[in-house]
């Protein structure tokens, strides 16, 4: 009997729905989860000094949850009917807020334009597996790759211990299916919508940087 496994089938869209959605889910548990311990605090009637570092508590994880809900809805989610086209600024703002924190900085070098849908989901699915590769932070820098409508992206990250996960870039890249699971999807739901665009997501190091392109 061999000792490699056959690829298990993709996930169909009800699995693929519900894989998406744990994934938000654990985007947002944690300042979720912050406001609610906030508002416990209050609830205890704490000193001066307590309230204040639990008001300020709840004002950041709102802000926080706020701006991944934003982001997800955009990157994950319907975002206008079939045919709808996102400003890329639209798009910037919402990567800025979600993304870039005291460790992560965004160099979005890209023109203010509507692209499809699709496309600019791609590139926010893009940048999400950028920051997944600078684990302590850095520069994550967006081109475009051509021009108008048919534009594709390069989304460059540079940091201290920059590194590529295999497994993310064999889902990208390859007919890969198997081990798609709540961790797993996001690459993998890239990749579908690069297929939806016409386009082919490659992510590789490029000296200290690691580089994901759709062309």
């Amino acid at each position: 009997m061999s000792g490699t496994s056959s690829p298990g089938p993709a996930p169909d869209a009800l699995e693929l729905a519900a894989l998406l959605c744990s994934r938000v889910c654990h985007d947002l548990i944690s300042p979720v989860g912050a406001i609610v311990n906030g508002l416990e605090v209050l609830d205890d009637d704490p000193k001066p000094e307590d309230r204040e570092f639990a008001l300020d508590l709840i004002r950041k994880s709102a802000k926080t949850a706020s701006a991944r809900l934003q982001f997800c809805r955009l990157a994950f989610g319907a975002a206008g009917s079939a045919g709808a086209q996102i400003d890329l600024g639209d798009a910037q703002n919402m990567a800025r807020g979600h993304l870039e924190d005291s460790k992560t900085t965004i160099a979005w070098n890209l023109p203010r334009l509507l692209l499809p849908k699709n496309r600019v989901k791609l590139l926010l699915n893009m940048l999400v597996i950028a920051q997944q590769t600078i684990p302590r932070g850095g520069v994550i820098t967006v081109d475009s790759i051509g021009e108008g409508e048919a534009m594709g992206f390069r989304v460059a990250a540079s940091g201290l211990n920059a590194r590529m996960p295999q497994n993310i870039a064999d889902l990208l890249s390859s007919g890969q299916t198997s081990g798609v699971d709540a961790h797993a999807v996001q690459p993998y739901y890239t990749r579908l919508l690069a297929e939806a665009c016409g386009l082919k997501v490659v992510l590789a190091p490029e000296g200290d940087s690691i580089v994901a392109t759709a062309s």
